[in-house]
């Protein structure tokens, strides 16, 4: 059979179109949870009106994402019995844990205080209401904590044992598995990188508001917050990216070698700007490199010895038995580079109106504005951008909004297709995970399937997401403005949720 239409391939590509659209929400949901959570606390302690229209503008947002992500997360599920089989049989007893985990704790608490926080506004007092949102945003730490964890099981497997008479990987250190060190350096690798992506779409759609002049103090606010959350989280996903390399050159050094496209073993090794080169003969073409850099960033110096992707192969080859231990070194290659160009380059856009929207007293007096104003782009203490430059970078802020987006998704894409041939890393070859009864024909409709229905969702969460996000933040009422003092709400309290779309 073509191995293009090979069931193992056909289904490698539904769980990755699933999975990468999955992951569109995932990221919002962790971030936006936490930057609501903050901006009603900011309401709490001043009373500001800002602060509250902020936080049910990006609350509505927040709750339309997760319901997406709910729904498309719920398919995850289900591929791994239709098509993994083999795969759930080896892997269950040890990757069932945290995901059991994931749903018993963190979904709990994601479900239990969403709802509270959703039909709350009108029955708790602001203080509590507020509270709930934290525990929804930790609630959505601990999944992405529990799922990640499971996943840097696939990447480097411990904890476990193979039974000899099943032949199944068997939990044997839970705490290992939560706490090891591929567990610890993704996890940090991604939250950072979620806010990266939350804060983001913050400063997006705040400039998209405030280069039209509408609701300025709303807007103005949820700008400053987003533009410290993108620099912190760019900041952040930097440092956490660069330890989570060299964890993968000591566990993974093919991903790595692919991801440089370094055929030949090298000290010191260059870390490559542009590649091309012929994969079947295993060197490239055309090559523009920095000397030494990458032995910097696998060894933190400028002169050791990186392994190429030839070597490696003849040591996984003397390791595992005959066959081509390569991944798709294209795809390692690129989706490594769409990765930090995408994401750095709404850290760079987010520093820079970081600087540009700075506080008034860093500016000349007749370059500051009020609440009411859109802030000027001050380039420096008296001189601000002419106007065309300013709606440039206006608008640049804008579109920065799906950069993070576009970074995440092809952060996966080269994570886990450059593990391969492994489903789990050393252990378990993804030609021996899939289920071994499912045909063809049976992939080829689940996977048609499926891509219709998300191609619907994604009509339908884009609409949604567009129409709130134009519209802006709600009219506040006087009862928005004087919640209850006590659990039980106001006398009016049958009245319509003032959340309520």
């Amino acid at each position: 059979m073509d191995l293009a239409l090979a069931p193992e391939t056909l289904a490698r590509w539904q769980f990755g179109i699933t999975t990468v659209y999955h992951y569109l929400f995932v990221p919002l949901t962790i971030s936006l949870a936490a930057t609501v959570a903050g901006l009603e606390t900011a309401w709490v302690r001043t009373g500001r009106a800002k602060y509250l229209g902020a936080t049910k503008f990006w609350g509505k947002l927040f709750l339309i994402n997760i319901a997406m992500g709910v729904v498309t997360g719920i398919v995850q599920e289900f591929q791994f019995g239709m098509n993994w089989s083999a795969y759930s049989r080896f892997v269950g007893d040890v990757f069932g844990a945290p995901l059991a985990f994931e749903a018993l704790i963190a979904f709990f608490f994601e479900s239990t205080f969403i709802g509270l926080w959703i039909f709350g506004w009108d029955k708790l007092p602001k203080g509590l209401h507020c509270a709930c949102m934290w525990m929804v945003s930790l609630g959505t730490t601990l999944s992405a904590y529990f799922i990640l964890a499971a996943n840097s099981w696939m990447q480097h497997p411990v904890g476990y044992r193979i039974d000899p008479t099943s032949g199944r990987a068997e939990l044997t250190d839970f705490l290992a598995v939560l706490t090891q060190e591929t567990t610890l350096v993704v996890v940090f690798h991604t939250l950072a990188a979620a806010f990266l992506t939350g804060g983001a779409f913050v400063v997006g759609i705040s400039a998209y508001h405030l280069l039209r002049n509408r609701h300025i103090p709303v807007m103005r606010a949820s700008l400053r917050v987003g533009l410290v959350i993108c620099v912190v989280g760019g900041l952040l996903t930097a440092v956490s990216g660069d330890q989570l390399g060299k964890v993968m050159f000591r566990q993974q050094p093919m991903k790595m070698a692919a991801a440089e496209a370094l055929w030949d073993s090298e000290a010191p090794a260059p870390f490559s700007v542009f590649a091309y080169g012929d994969v079947d003969k295993g060197h490239n073409k055309v090559a523009v490199e920095i000397p030494g850099l990458l032995s910097f960033l696998a060894h933190s110096d400028l002169s050791s010895e990186v392994p190429g992707i030839n070597d490696i192969n003849r040591a996984e080859q003397r390791e595992h038995g005959p066959g081509d231990y390569r991944p798709n070194i294209p795809t390692a290659y690129w989706g490594f580079r769409w990765m930090i160009g995408f994401g750095m380059a709404s850290f760079t856009i987010g520093l820079a109106l970081l600087w540009l929207t700075r506080r008034k007293f860093l500016l000349a007096p007749h370059l500051r504005t009020g609440e009411d104003e859109r802030p000027h782009l001050a380039l420096t203490r008296s001189r601000a951008l002419g106007t065309r430059a300013s709606r440039r970078l206006w608008q640049s802020a804008v579109l920065t909004l799906g950069f993070p987006l576009v970074a995440n998704s092809w952060g996966w894409i080269f994570t886990e297709t450059g593990r391969q041939p492994w489903a789990v890393y050393g252990v378990l070859r993804t030609s021996d995970a899939v289920s071994p009864g499912t045909s063809q024909a049976e992939v080829v409709t689940s996977m048609a399937v499926f891509t219709l229905l998300y191609a619907i969702l994604a009509v339908i969460e884009v609409r949604l997401l567009v129409t709130y996000a134009k519209a802006g933040p709600p009219e506040l009422t006087d009862a928005d403005l004087d919640p209850p003092a006590g659990v039980g709400g106001h006398d009016d309290a049958d009245r319509p949720m003032a959340f309520s779309y």
